[in-house]
């Protein structure tokens, strides 16, 4: 039986200018000072903030601002030359913006399938696993609830995914927010969202995510090669809060993404997000095994940091895969969320899913472990709509206190640093 399936094809033109120099200015210049011309052209990514109210808005009027996250600042783009004069200005701060990116996955061919093509699996290992149900033909929940999948992008003509689409916008164009428009070349984002609600197409031959019934916001931070500017990614998480209030819905945030150090306009997009009644769910990182590698944003208290599961048995239960990032072993037993803690488990080693070119793919990453937890979420919260997202964190702690996971290092009986509460699952 063949399935029939809309394909996006797009092209890329690559293109190599070449610009000759004009002037004799240019021409007989020396090396260094082309090297001095070129370095004050090149622009970048800063953030400037100024208590004095003149001030600020005088330097907004010379500059284009692209977010305005703090109250007395925003980011724009400026050169070396401009960035060391308004360095020299007493009244104001300014502070080169963070480049945020993914965590080194694992990338797999091997089982990578076309588009066109059924998946040569519907279920995979680890949607079995937080169902913990091994004959699981396709899954259900979540209706009501928004996933905000902030990543790479999310190709929505993706046949399971298409039905589930509700937004999709662009944060790292030169125009703040365009709508309609999160196109995925990468690949990541796609995968991402396939693990957390991928519906099975509408012959339901698909693939099946966690919560194939909730809303898809795909929400496009990153560039194609996985990196991407903090101030886009804290405009994402805040308009996503904004977005959940002034619908009136449910929403988690899925952030599969990370650095090593914390970054304080994305913490403070966390902060405001939770405190709208937003539940994050992020990547611990793909730093371990050893202690203290835990990513931001998953580091945060705000945010739910998941670690990952391989699918082979150790000491009687799933193992914590070596790349997962670990905590620190200080704080095992005491069943509190720190800053730098993991909090709960999930499937996050050869995940299949969802791919860019709308096929499949199998990877790994606590990238990959977040969106289970992330439509865990979703599924539970379309089950008790009354509660808060505190209610709804509470309650995973406590599916994931049920089920310990002590095999891989640093895991052991009840909390840990490795696998934190344990891993929640469905059932």
């Amino acid at each position: 039986m063949n399935k029939a399936k809309l394909l996006l094809l797009s092209a890329a033109l690559i293109g190599s200018l070449t610009i000759p120099l004009q002037g004799t200015s240019l021409v007989n210049a020396t090396s260094s000072e082309l090297i001095d011309s070129a370095k004050g052209s090149e622009t970048f990514r800063v953030y400037v903030e100024s208590n004095n109210k003149s001030t600020k808005n005088n330097i907004k009027n010379q500059y284009q601002v692209r977010w305005k996250l703090t109250e007395n600042g925003f980011s724009t783009n400026m050169n070396q030359n401009q960035y060391d004069a308004l360095q020299k200005n007493k009244n104001i701060t300014v502070t080169k913006i963070d480049k945020v990116t993914l965590d080194a996955d694992v990338r797999s061919s091997e089982f990578e399938t076309m588009a066109g093509e059924y998946p040569t699996e519907q279920t995979p290992w680890g949607i079995k696993a937080i169902y913990n149900n091994s004959s699981l033909t396709a899954t259900s929940g979540g209706a009501g609830i928004n996933i905000a999948v902030l990543d790479t992008g999310v190709n929505i003509n993706h046949y399971d995914l298409t039905n589930t689409v509700e937004q999709c916008k662009n944060f790292t164009t030169a125009t703040p927010i365009v709508n309609n428009s999160c196109n995925d070349a990468n690949g990541h984002g796609t995968h991402v969202a396939g693990t957390a609600l991928a519906d099975g197409g509408s012959d339901g031959a698909g693939i099946y995510g966690v919560a194939p019934s909730a809303d898809l916001w795909a929400y496009k931070v990153l560039g194609d090669d996985g990196s991407g500017y903090s101030d886009d990614i804290a405009a994402a998480i805040r308009h996503a809060a904004d977005q959940a209030v002034s619908t009136g819905t449910k929403t988690v945030i899925n952030m599969s993404l990370g650095s090593s150090a914390s970054n304080s306009l994305i913490t403070s997009a966390v902060n405001y997000a939770y405190n709208k009644g937003v539940l994050i769910i992020a990547a611990a990182g793909n730093s371990g095994p050893s202690q203290g590698s835990i990513g931001y944003p998953g580091a945060l208290v705000n945010a739910v940091a998941v670690a990952a599961l391989e699918n082979r048995q150790q000491n009687g239960t799933y193992r914590v895969a070596d790349f997962s990032s670990r905590g620190y072993s200080s704080t095992d037993g005491d069943y509190v969320i720190q800053q730098g803690d993991i909090e709960i488990s999930a499937p996050g080693a050869s995940i299949y899913s969802t791919w860019n070119n709308g096929g499949y793919n199998t990877i790994s990453g606590t990238s990959m472990a977040t969106p289970h937890v992330a439509g865990l979420a979703a599924k539970v919260w379309s089950q008790n709509p009354s509660w808060s997202h505190t209610q709804l964190r509470t309650n995973l702690q406590t599916r994931a206190r049920a089920v310990d996971i002590k095999g891989g290092s640093g895991a052991a009986t009840g909390d840990d640093y490795a696998s934190g509460f344990g891993f929640a699952r469905v059932q």
